[in-house]
């Protein structure tokens, strides 16, 4: 735990207590702080009572006596409608933080030479996140990981000048944070996503500038135009940033030839290591993602020698473009973690033949931006809410099936699949959507394609015994 001593003896709200508002209130508390917490959802008022958090009715309390209010990102802070704690704090003069900025104001108190990576992204960043981390631990380098991908940064061990911490930061986060300034701070692409919460996309690039900005060495994705502008805006501002891409060549950064990775640094260009074989980092996107990993490590002075060793030992993560089975030349994979068009797209582009199983709950991209992978789909499975508005858009291009569930969908898909009989089938779970109309999240959707998979693996081998 990292305790919040930069706001020792002061009052301070802590509004949503699930996730990491939680480890949040724990914080402040080890360091002496008085937190007074609220969440709108009774069940978890209830469990942050019994964790020992004090819990009070914020909406009428007196805010001239809270120092700050500590958000919970899940909270919105702007859009569609800033929530009524954020109208409270700001009509009270209170200033409002997340749990990154109060990670990033304890470093600068107590350990700013500790170094910390910060990746931020629409798509890719978790892998990239999981990759870094992997990679310096194989070279025997002290990492900590948190941030959005799961360990809530207040809960990583202390600052210590050696340890290097890698974060996952999210719009939303960054958007709670004024104080952030990691060592090395990454943008992998944008893609329209968040758009409710955020309101336009420039707001959206806006924020997500900040990470870079703040960071004393950028890396910056050029592979999308909203990417490579803010690559040439933070050049013109005087920042010396890292280009990468997966599908050209760069001046200065690391950028992939097909599965080769090159880096381009003082008018050289230098072969580094090739990804070819392996599987957890498969296509153009892993490519991107590897290519950020690379410049981000070496800006840390990590040796480039060791990198191609240590990258290419990834085993990979769950729900992201995970291979789960193959059987009689079908795979199956678990692309769950693809919640908009364009993160389906990268999955898309992987296989050739494509049975492929998309809906839930549609954001406002939908799938006609898709288009030019349909030919590479030989049926798709439809689910969740979204089904006639991607039917819509199918018609009379891609044969599709209204499954209504994952668990049909996966039967139908596997059934086709196999008596297709040819190899190369691929039986896709990337659904283009978000989960919340049939799952709690993305990793109970792919956790239920996955069940349903070995599930019917399992009736195929007994028929065949």
């Amino acid at each position: 735990m990292i305790p919040v001593s930069t706001l020792a003896g002061k009052t301070i709200a802590v509004v949503g207590l699930g996730g990491s508002g939680l480890p949040t209130a724990h914080a402040l508390h080890a360091a002496g702080v008085d937190v007074v917490g609220w969440d709108d959802g009774e069940a978890v008022r209830d469990k942050a009572v019994a964790a020992g958090v004090p819990v009070e009715p914020l909406e009428a309390a007196d805010w001239s006596r809270f120092a700050a209010l500590v958000l919970s990102p899940g909270i919105p802070l702007t859009h569609p409608a800033p929530h009524w704690s954020v109208l409270r704090a700001r009509d009270a003069g209170v200033p409002i933080t997340g749990d990154v900025d109060l990670f990033f104001q304890e470093r600068a108190a107590h350990c700013p030479s500790a170094p910390v990576l910060a990746i931020t992204g629409t798509n890719g960043k978790s892998t990239t996140t999981a990759l870094a981390t992997h990679a310096m631990k194989a070279m025997g380098v002290d990492t900590a990981m948190g941030g959005n991908i799961g360990v809530p940064v207040l809960d990583l061990p202390m600052f210590e000048p050696h340890r290097h911490y890698v974060i996952e930061c999210s719009s939303y986060q960054i958007d709670l944070s004024a104080n952030i300034a990691p060592t090395v701070g990454v943008h992998l692409n944008l893609a329209e996503d968040h758009l409710d919460r955020h309101g336009t996309m420039d707001n959206y690039a806006a924020i997500k500038a900040r990470l870079v900005a703040a960071a004393q060495h950028a890396v910056v994705g050029v592979d999308d135009l909203l990417s490579a502008r803010m690559a040439d805006a933070l050049e013109r501002d005087g920042k010396t940033v890292s280009r990468i891409s997966a599908v050209h060549t760069v001046h200065e950064g690391v950028y992939a030839v097909g599965s080769t990775i090159w880096l381009a640094r003082d008018g050289a260009q230098d072969k580094l290591f090739d990804l070819g074989g392996v599987a957890s980092l498969k296509g153009e996107h892993n490519a991107q993602n590897v290519c950020a990993v690379v410049a981000a490590l070496l800006k840390l002075g990590m040796d480039p020698t060791k990198l191609g060793e240590a990258v290419c030992s990834f085993p990979g993560l769950a729900h992201r473009m995970e291979p789960v089975a193959q059987h009689r030349g079908v795979s199956f994979v678990n692309d769950s973690k693809a919640t908009n068009a364009d993160a389906a797209a990268r999955a898309l582009a992987s296989y050739e033949r494509i049975y492929w199983i998309a809906g839930g709950r549609a954001k406002s991209d939908g799938i006609d931006s898709l288009n030019g992978f349909f030919p590479q789909i030989i049926k798709t499975y439809l689910v969740g809410e979204a089904q006639d508005r991607f039917a819509a858009t199918l018609e009379g291009q891609v044969p599709y099936l209204r499954a209504e569930t994952v668990e049909r969908a996966v039967q139908l898909a596997a059934g086709d699949a196999l008596a297709d009989g040819l190899d190369g089938a691929c039986v896709l779970l990337s659904p283009a959507c978000a989960s919340w109309d049939q799952f709690a999240s993305f990793e109970a959707r792919g956790d239920a394609f996955k069940r349903a998979v070995h599930s019917f693996l399992e009736g195929e081998r007994t028929l065949s015994e």
